[in-house]
């Protein structure tokens, strides 16, 4: 997957890259494209609608538990989730292989096949950089403590008012574009 950047996308601890569209059209792109690749891979979406399809870009058999949990905490923080303040939210797990598109069906939504994993996960995220990138990522997914700039969750304040206080935490904002790309939907709340 070597056009992942326009995607949201993150490293998990293990190094697999995980991408997820950003809208409706975006979920459709992804997916068709991973099914052109003809490899199979882990998906998720939380069970209600309004998330990325997130995928874990290596063979299922290379994915561990932690690296699906990384990838579970990213759907739901960048899901509607998010923007509704909920703590957690219920992810779906299958394959590629049992996403099928329909005629009629709507633009980002596609039928599950098959049996579906439901997992809870929580809806928290850190600044950190990825390829030298500003990305919010599950906290897991940091090897490093120092990595950090700052920790959030859902929350009230908007994220074009939370720049002021990300100075604070972590002095001069390199680029303001950069981090609100990077930021979910919604508001948010730091954290220690």
């Amino acid at each position: 997957m070597e056009e992942y950047l326009k995607y949201k996308w993150f490293f998990t601890s293990s190094g697999k890259l995980v991408v997820g569209g950003k809208n409706a059209s975006q979920n459709d792109e992804l997916i068709k494209e991973l099914k052109k690749e003809g490899h199979e891979r882990i998906v998720m979406h939380t069970s209600s609608p309004g998330s990325p399809f997130s995928c874990i870009v290596a063979a299922p058999e290379e994915v561990s538990k932690k690296d699906r949990i990384e990838c579970a905490i990213f759907t739901a923080s960048f899901s509607k989730a998010w923007k509704s303040g909920k703590e957690n939210e219920i992810i779906d797990i299958f394959r590629l292989t049992q996403l099928t598109k329909r005629s009629g069906m709507s633009q980002g939504t596609w039928g599950v096949n098959g049996p579906v994993e439901k997992i809870s996960a929580p809806l928290l995220l850190v600044l950190t950089r990825q390829k030298g990138i500003l990305r919010a990522v599950p906290e897991q997914s940091v090897k490093s403590k120092k990595e950090i700039l700052v920790k959030f969750v859902p929350g009230s304040i908007d994220k074009q008012d939370i720049l002021p206080k990300l100075e604070i935490e972590i002095g001069k904002l390199p680029h303001k574009e950069e981090i609100l790309a990077a930021l979910p939907a919604g508001g948010m709340r730091l954290v220690k």
